[in-house]
């Protein structure tokens, strides 16, 4: 559809979806595909051909939605030619996260986008098909989408959460493709047998950042160089809890280099830091059912405290979850 005939038919049956029995709903527009700003313009401009005397005919959507989707999904190689999930190359690990930081750009445009028209940000940016999508695991059915998980994968949930999480004022809801045995899945199932993913680790490691607020994170981090092309060697976010410590998530793209990290929490005192890091010693390291722990979290202790300094090295190709006790 053009957005133009999809904003007519979203304002038509929008009208019958209604709040019954005290309920209220929650109306999400189908929005953009990765780069199509013109999709978001169209839902969200001021409609030109609207009567200026009635406000509620001035918009083509933006009064009768609570949120508009986006989908974007990591794929290293083409629709055609995805790419494996397991096997790859450094170039495969590099291309991987490259692509999966654009997120961090279609969020921003976007976003851009919104704020014209609703500075309020009373609409919610709803991310609700994210994660990677290589080529099927041999022999299965391709309808399935049953695809391995590897470090790689804990990376991109990473890289990603961190994302979502420093632009949490506009994406409000995230959902990832999909949560078992289908595209980058938290969790295998085999019959009466179940498994968890590097990607599920990620997430149980971030979780103490839903609910909390975010803290401003300003960052400056060395390169990951691969055949003169550059991504940030680090990632950060950081949120205050509910309990009044600060959440510090952090990533190292890099498979050989540590990286290290210097974080100064200004106007507070560190009394204690505790950690845990999810990495291994191969990118392409994964868990099965015959091995389900390959890959799995361990406690980081490598912390430095002094005053309202942090200090440490994050090993290669590493996700790390410090919680940090503060005091006035």
């Amino acid at each position: 559809m053009r957005p133009e005939y999809y904003a007519d038919l979203y304002r038509r049956y929008q009208s019958y979806v209604r709040n019954l029995s005290g309920n209220r709903i929650f109306k999400i527009a189908c929005g953009p595909n990765g780069a199509d700003y013109v999709w978001t313009e169209v839902l969200m401009r001021e409609g030109a051909t609207r009567m200026p005397w009635n406000e509620a005919l001035m918009r083509e959507v933006t009064p009768y939605m609570d949120g508009l989707s986006l989908h974007y999904y990591t794929v290293p190689g083409t629709w055609n030619a995805k790419g494996a999930a397991t096997g790859f190359d450094e170039s495969a690990w590099f291309t991987t996260l490259s692509k999966c930081l654009r997120m961090d750009e279609l969020i921003r445009r976007h976003s851009t986008i919104m704020d014209r028209y609703d500075p309020d940000k009373r609409v919610a940016f709803i991310v609700d098909e994210w994660g990677t999508w290589y080529d099927v695991e041999p022999g299965t059915n391709p309808a399935f989408l049953y695809q391995q998980n590897t470090l790689r994968d804990a990376l991109v949930a990473g890289l990603t959460l961190n994302i979502f999480n420093t632009h949490c004022e506009r994406v409000q809801m995230a959902n990832i493709a999909q949560t078992v045995n289908v595209l980058q899945a938290l969790i295998f199932t085999d019959g009466p047998s179940m498994i968890t993913t590097p990607t599920y680790h990620v997430f149980d490691m971030y979780q103490a950042h839903q609910g909390a607020l975010l803290l401003p994170c300003s960052l400056e981090s060395d390169l990951y160089t691969l055949n003169n092309q550059q991504i940030p060697q680090l990632s950060a976010s950081a949120s205050s809890t509910s309990d009044g410590k600060v959440l510090l998530t952090l990533c190292n793209t890099d498979p050989h280099r540590g990286a290290e990290v210097r974080c100064e929490l200004r106007g507070v005192q560190v009394s204690e830091v505790t950690g845990t890091v999810l990495t291994a010693d191969e990118m392409v390291a994964h868990n099965t059912f015959q091995d389900p722990e390959r890959v799995k979290p361990a406690p980081f202790k490598e912390i430095q405290l002094n005053g309202d300094k942090v200090a440490t090295v994050l090993p290669p190709m590493s996700v790390c979850a410090l919680t940090i006790q503060v005091r006035s």
